[in-house]
Order: C-alpha cells, then sequence, then structure tokens
C-alpha cells in the first residue's frame, strides 16, 4: 500500500473518527424523483463510490419549498422522505465511509418555475448579476425565523435516516450566503446592514443545527459547513469579510469548515497583488480551531498529498471521482497507473451516470470534464483566477 498521508485517519474532537482524509464532496447530480426523493439511479450511483473515501458528502438536499433551486434534486423537507434517505445513508456508509447531508436552501439561485409558479426569495428583493435571473422577494422576519427552524428539522431527519452527519451549504452564493453578502442582502433590520447584522442568519442556523444535534442525536454527529471566500460583485464578500465569518465560525460548535473554490491553491479574485493563497490565509485564521476540507481541481495522488503537505486536514476530490469511482482502492493496491482521468460517453452505464446527470456535465460542467473524444477548452479548465462553474460561474 503506497504511504500517503492522505490515506491516514482522522479523528475529529466529537470522538467521530474517519478512516482517511479523502472526501467526495457534494455534487449535484440532478437525479432525484419528482418529488425529491431519492432514486434507484442514485443508490446504484452512490453505492459504486462508497467505501474507499473516508468522508462521502451527498448532493444538496432542499430543506423547505422555497429552497428547491433545480430539477431532480433531493429533498428533506418532510419526514416522509426519511425512508429513502435512509437506504441513501446506508449505501453511502458501505465499509465504513462516513455519510454526510449537504442542506441548503437555493434563495435568488433559484426560479419559479422550479418552485412551482411561486416567487423566489431571498434576503433582499436584489436578482442575481446573471443572465436570465429573477428578481426574489425579501423574506420576512417570520419567514426568516422559520427557514432556521426548517435547517433545524432537516438536520433531525438527517439524524433519523442514520446520516452521520449534515453540512450547512454556506457558499456558492445560495441562501445562507446571500444573507452575508452586502451585494443580496440591503436589509436594514436586525439581519442586515453591518457585518455582524449581516452574519446573523448563518450563525443562527449553525446554533440551530447544534441545538437539534444535542437533543436528538444518541452518538457523536458531524455538523459541518461550506464556505464561498469571495464574490466577484460589487459590493460583494470580500476576503477580509470572510475571514471575519471564519474567525466566528471557529468558534461555533461545527466539526470541520469545507472551503469551496474552483483550484485549491487560488488567491484573491479581486486583488491581483495578493500572492497568498487564500486557503493558507483561512488556515492562518482557523489556527487548528476546527479541521479544514479543501477542494478544487485535484485529480492526481500526486495533488492530493500536495494538500496534505500544505497542512490542510481533509482533501475533496470531486470530479476525478466522476470518472474514476475506484479512485482510492487503486491508489492503495499501487494501481495509480489504472486510475482513469478521462471520460468517454460510452462509459456512462458503467459509471452509473443518468442522462440528467450526464446533460449536466455536458452544458454546465462539459468544459472541465475530460469528455475522451473532445479537448478541454483551454481558458475554463484552470480556475487559479476565476470562479469555477460549480461556484456560480456561467460558461
Amino acid at each position: 500500500m503506497s504511504n500517503y498521508k492522505f490515506l491516514k485517519p482522522y479523528t475529529f474532537k466529537n470522538g467521530v473518527t474517519v478512516k482517511n482524509r479523502v472526501v467526495i464532496p457534494p455534487m449535484t447530480e440532478g437525479s432525484s424523483l419528482a418529488d425529491g426523493s431519492v432514486s434507484d439511479e442514485e443508490l446504484a450511483y452512490f453505492k459504486q463510490r462508497a467505501g474507499g473515501v473516508g468522508i462521502f458528502i451527498s448532493p444538496v438536499a432542499n430543506i423547505n419549498p422555497l429552497g428547491k433551486g433545480f430539477p431532480g434534486e433531493l429533498s428533506v423537507e418532510d419526514d416522509k422522505f426519511i425512508p429513502r434517505l435512509r437506504e441513501m445513508a446506508e449505501t453511502m456508509k458501505i465499509n465504513g465511509t462516513r455519510a454526510i447531508l449537504q442542506i441548503f436552501s437555493a434563495g435568488r439561485m433559484s426560479n419559479s418555475a422550479a418552485l412551482g409558479g411561486q416567487q423566489i426569495v431571498s434576503a433582499s428583493a436584489v436578482a442575481a448579476p446573471r443572465e436570465g435571473f429573477e428578481t426574489p422577494r425579501a423574506l420576512t422576519e417570520d419567514e426568516i425565523e422559520q427557514t432556521i427552524k426548517d435547517f433545524g428539522q432537516a438536520v433531525r431527519r438527517a439524524i433519523q435516516a442514520g446520516f452521520d452527519g449534515v453540512e450547512l451549504h454556506g457558499a456558492n452564493t445560495y441562501l445562507i450566503q446571500q444573507f452575508f453578502s452586502p451585494h443580496s442582502n440591503r436589509r436594514n433590520d436586525e439581519w442586515g446592514g453591518s457585518l455582524e447584522k449581516r452574519s446573523k442568519f448563518p450563525l443562527a442556523v449553525v446554533k440551530e443545527a447544534h441545538h437539534i444535534i444535542e437533543k436528538y442525536a444518541s452518538k457523536p454527529f458531524i455538523l459541518g459547513y461550506r464556505i464561498s471566500p469571495e464574490e466577484i460583485e460589487k459590493p460583494g464578500i470580500s476576503l477580509d469579510d470572510t475571514l471575519w465569518l471564519i474567525d466566528k465560525l471557529a468558534d461555533q460548535p461545527i466539526d470541520y469548515l469545507h472551503i469551496s473554490m474552483g483550484t485549491v491553491f487560488r488567491t484573491s479574485l479581486n486583488n491581483k497583488d495578493d500572492k497568498e493563497p487564500i486557503i493558507e490565509k483561512i488556515k492562518h485564521q482557523v489556527n487548528g480551531r476546527v479541521p479544514l476540507i479543501s477542494v478544487g481541481s485535484i485529480e492526481t495522488p500526486q495533488q492530493a498529498e500536495k494538500v496534505m503537505e500544505a497542512g490542510i486536514d481533509f482533501v475533496a476530490i470531486g470530479r476525478e471521482y466522476i470518472r474514476e469511482p475506484r479512485w482510492i482502492q487503486k491508489v492503495m493496491d499501487n494501481g495509480e497507473n489504472a486510475i482513469r482521468y478521462t471520460i468517454s460517453p460510452s462509459d456512462l452505464a458503467d459509471l452509473n451516470i443518468t442522462n440528467a446527470y450526464w446533460e449536466l456535465l455536458q452544458t454546465t460542467f462539459h468544459s472541465i470534464m475530460h469528455v475522451s473524444n473532445e479537448p478541454d477548452s483551454p481558458d475554463i479548465t484552470d480556475f487559479s483566477d476565476k470562479l469555477a462553474p460549480f461556484e456560480g460561474a456561467q460558461e
């Protein structure tokens, strides 16, 4: 077996041990049933990729009907989903892999068609500055309080379904991030305005999630938080804003921070003179208080090990795990030369990739998938100085 650092186990402060430092990050696959239930096709996809990695984070699940962002999205907004979510958790936990359910509300990144004709919602009535996006209505204060409770109930369902933890999706321009952003949050009440007030919603969601874990979990349960470091909108979230929030989050009862970027060692999008990788800034700010998961264009074992050598606790491997479900098993069996780094349309059935998933990969993510018979777009495969598609960039 190879002696990579990413193969070594890790124990969280709450006592949960994971068998290695490799994470499958949350990746939208658009293959759930129309009502948000887990499909058989998804279970086959999860089963093929579980068992090797230490942590498997699910595709995102919405916490209430207004939180839905797109067709084929998982839902955890009602107890009726628990039986199938339990099957999903059991499938993802094969051979000791820890299963994490990511939860969110899409906020203004949705559309009225996805919401059955209802108007989309956000912190304020400000549309995302992208072509074709609708103007949301601002959530009322009562609706904000209810949304926080809805996050808590989603955590309860994840516990009852047998997941090992949840990840709060505070990244990629979705609702939690929208409340923190000065672009999407123009409120002048207790939920907006100053940096402290814009942070109130994210911190309240964390507090509610922790309260529910203490109330319902009979064993240690992981609470993670995903965050995007910068926004390119003006006004938008700055690195200083994010480091301030991360300082607050690191003192909250969370078990990890997941840093969402297109390239692990990306530098500032807004200050080209700043050459220090953002992940290094975050590592210094956290100062060992919580472990970090870093994601972004990692494909090879050597690239994964570089993340370990930088002092990051976990490395997340996304697109490569779509192409190569047995990545870590091949590394452990000294079979690195057999790792697949391209995907062919003829591989789809073997890889349990549905037609809906392939359509998504062919559109939003096509230029970065290494399709065997088509070259990647040279201006999009490197995200060292730009947003990745999963961060909200439009091709």
